[in-house]
């Protein structure tokens, strides 16, 4: 959730969409990410949508509140059933996510789920996920997300090494996701995922190993893994400009990416998504491949994104505002835009390259098969799959995933 919304066109007090946006819905899964916007501290890398207690105090600073804001949550899935009208489609994927939701009481995460199954109901198999502190959940909260549907959990653990966690600003104890895990396992939870950083300022590659032996020692199930980005604003930015901490390094982040790979390699584990291996086809996230699919889905709360039928749109940011839009009976909607068919050919290529199946090269032009017949020869793309007519990258061209994606959609 980007600290900073994007222009567009207004979106109407009703929330409603272009006909245009419905059509032929029905072949097209449907999910919704729920926003919780609060934090118990900042971390230092962050520049997300998020707020701490401090944060919202003065203005809208009632509406604001942790206490409510489940309620608002389940006005906006209203809004959604009242917008789509008698779209038929069970939801097939929910994801909670921050923020840390788990500082809402599971209850409330609970209810909000329940509120998506009254309105829309849930597919048989449908994945309900929540993102998680490792500090903020205990084995009682995490067998009440159980019993209330959730069924697949993902904690935030980053780093196994103290003064890594330190330069991210980190709060919890190093050992603790692992037991997370542990506790979710025993809760009933069929899939866990671990989040990891690499690259921060200050780690080694030793520290690097030591981070993927814990997480991988812990036994979850999917793992995601991400290079760290220094985003303008952030007190990590500031301390880098200070020179209080070195700057971020893109050949670490290759050889960081590399020694990730092999580890989970040889723990069973197969890369789907340039940041995201999994230890069965089960384990993959399908949340985040509605995204990276180009399904619909609904984003509920203050700055979550949303796409339905190639229209997309944004809520306004603070929790405030966002409170206060739906008390007063209107959309929380800051703006939206129609993509166009040339957008969803491009958006189709950013994302769809960045899976193990690759994009069709059917939706390259001209120059873009020219490039990736370079990208071939320059073993950035596999020669088996573009035979097939699919562009898919190579492990060198995961490396170098964002400049080849630049050729391709020319």
């Amino acid at each position: 959730m980007p600290s900073v919304l994007p222009d567009g066109e207004p979106v109407p007090d009703d929330g409603s969409l272009p006909a245009s946006a419905l059509d032929g819905a029905a072949g097209r899964p449907l999910g919704f990410y729920l926003h919780v916007p609060y934090c118990a501290t900042r971390c230092g890398y962050c520049d997300f949508n998020t707020y701490t207690a401090s944060e919202l105090r003065g203005r809208d600073g009632a509406l604001a509140s942790r206490d409510t804001y489940a309620a608002h949550l389940i006005e906006e899935i209203r809004l959604a059933r009242k917008v789509l009208g008698d779209d038929p489609r069970a939801v097939r994927t929910v994801f909670v996510g921050g923020g840390t939701p788990t500082l809402l009481p599971a209850a409330d995460l609970v209810r909000v789920l329940g509120a998506v199954r009254d309105e829309f109901g849930l597919a048989p198999d449908a994945e309900i996920t929540t993102e998680a502190n490792p500090e903020s959940v205990d084995p009682r909260y995490l067998a009440e997300l159980r019993e209330g549907g959730f069924n697949r959990v993902s904690f935030g653990m980053q780093s196994a090494r103290q003064h890594v966690l330190k330069v991210l600003d980190r709060t919890h104890t190093p050992g603790r996701p692992e037991a997370c895990v542990a506790e979710a396992r025993a809760a009933g939870f069929e899939h866990v995922n671990l989040d990891l950083i690499y690259g921060t300022p200050g780690e080694s590659d030793d520290d690097w190993r030591a981070s993927l032996d814990a997480a991988l020692g812990a036994g979850p199930d999917h793992v995601s893994a991400y290079a760290l980005i220094v985003e303008e604003g952030t007190q990590l930015a500031r301390r880098i400009r200070r020179g209080e901490v070195p700057a971020t390094d893109d050949d670490v982040h290759a050889d960081r990416y590399l020694i990730a790979d092999e580890a989970f390699r040889a723990a069973g584990f197969s890369w789907y998504e340039v940041s995201n291996w999994a230890a069965s086809e089960a384990a993959r996230c399908l949340h985040n491949e509605l995204y990276w699919r180009g399904a619909d889905w609904w984003g509920a709360g203050p700055g979550a994104h949303s796409h339905v039928g190639g229209v997309r749109w944004w809520n306004v940011k603070h929790p405030g505002a966002y409170a206060q839009a739906l008390v007063g009976g209107r959309s929380p909607g800051a703006g939206r835009e129609v993509l166009s068919a040339e957008d969803r050919r491009v958006e189709r290529i950013l994302l769809e390259l960045r899976l193990r199946e690759g994009v069709s090269l059917s939706l390259l032009r001209a120059a873009g098969l020219g490039a990736a017949d370079r990208a071939v020869r320059d073993g950035l793309l596999s020669a088996g799959p573009y035979e097939e007519g699919r562009a898919v990258l190579t492990l060198r061209g995961r490396l170098l995933a964002d400049g080849v994606v630049r050729d391709l959609v020319d």
